[in-house]
């Protein structure tokens, strides 16, 4: 499997968005559902931290997206962290350390740009990513509504 992770451009706007409904599906308390939405989201994902967004190709073919906010100031921290707005690998993919290599090119990505704190949000019910984020070195950190927050020093 040869594995290239590159800065998302507009151009990946229509993978990012099956890719995202494909990974989300079983979840989509924690999602969003319409495709509109979806684009909104990208696009947003964009103007918060262009240099942070990046996608995971296999051959040419997008298998998964993560979006890293340097810019991202925690309620919590009252700093800069790197906050990982999003990470998802389509299902097909899952299970090969696609996930993995995407998470640590965030983790770098923030560390970089001199953050000490990761940050991210994951729904409650979604044991699986919070397995996967702990395996990191995550670690729980309060919780709002149907969202909890993991932390990481980076």
């Amino acid at each position: 499997m040869q594995l290239k992770i590159r800065n998302v451009t507009s151009d990946d706007l229509n993978a990012f968005v099956e890719i995202y409904k494909q990974a989300y599906k079983g979840l989509e308390e924690y999602a969003y559902t319409k495709t509109k939405d979806i684009k909104y989201y990208f696009r947003w994902l964009m103007n918060r931290d262009r240099d942070g967004f990046f996608v995971a190709e296999v051959g040419d073919k997008p298998v998964g997206f993560v979006a890293c906010d340097a810019n991202w100031i925690s309620f919590f921290e009252n700093e800069e962290v790197g906050e990982i707005h999003e990470i998802f690998v389509h299902p097909k993919w899952q299970g090969r350390g696609i996930g993995s290599e995407l998470l640590l090119k965030a983790l770098d990505y923030a560390k970089e740009r001199g953050r000490k704190i990761a940050e991210l949000w994951v729904g409650i019910g979604n044991v699986k990513a919070k397995r996967f984020y702990e395996k990191f070195g995550f670690r729980e950190s309060g919780s709002w509504g149907r969202w909890l927050r993991m932390i990481k020093e980076i």
